[in-house]
């Protein structure tokens, strides 16, 4: 088992730790970007509070309720709807990256991958930004996952390109590479063009920082 994984039985194990679990929704389609691309598959994911991108969850304690009630009940918050949850749909547990074993206070992530129907998926995107008690304020809105890739390197690379929370974006990679929704080559190139991209907005934000500099003597 890799550094940091634990089978769901040792992380409910754990005494003193606390615990978050999180789900990845998706579904496949027909449909095609501009009526040429194809889209293949709806993956969606948050745009947190804080500007991280993220998976749909939350805490949950286990004292009270099953890790998977307790993320139905976080989705119900988050997404407006009350979708199902099962062992069945678990992927994985792990420390979360910030959580040493020596910490008094460890994170365990739980990340569960569940697949819907097209027109689920979309219920849940409408319901998010509608009846959601959670929306405008913890989550600022659902985002589907670009998986295709267009001239200029656009799409999955520049979205792979952004802020994730905790270890969101490994567990995308980990995800769409599992479950056969992006070609590991396909997904490789995307990552690759996505450090390109990072190095660029690194001299941006350099740029952007100098300015602000010079505008603070002018004042």
């Amino acid at each position: 088992m890799a550094s940091g994984q634990l089978s769901r039985a040792e992380a409910l194990m754990c005494s003193g730790c606390r615990h978050a679990c999180h789900v990845m929704l998706y579904s496949d389609t027909k449909t095609q970007l501009f009526g040429r691309i194809p889209i293949r598959h709806i993956v969606l994911m948050q745009m947190r509070f804080d500007g991280l991108l993220g998976f749909p969850g939350g805490l949950v304690n286990p004292s009270r309720e099953t890790l998977e009630a307790g993320l139905s009940r976080e989705l119900l918050e988050e997404l407006g709807v009350s979708l199902p949850i099962s062992i069945e749909h678990h992927v994985d547990s792990c420390y979360a990256p910030s959580s040493s074993s020596s910490s008094s206070s460890r994170l365990i992530t739980h990340f569960y991958v569940k697949k819907m129907e097209e027109d689920q998926i979309i219920e849940v995107e409408r319901a998010a930004a509608s009846v959601a008690a959670d929306h405008g304020q913890e989550v600022l809105g659902m985002v589907r996952v670009p998986l295709y890739t267009m001239k200029g390197e656009g799409g999955l690379a520049s979205f792979l390109s952004h802020s994730f929370i905790g270890n969101a974006r490994s567990q995308l990679v980990d995800s769409l590479l599992r479950f056969n929704l992006v070609a590991a080559d396909e997904l490789h190139k995307a990552l690759t063009h996505s450090l390109k991209i990072h190095t660029q907005t690194a001299e941006d934000l350099k740029t952007a920082l100098a300015l602000t500099g010079a505008g603070r003597k002018q004042f």
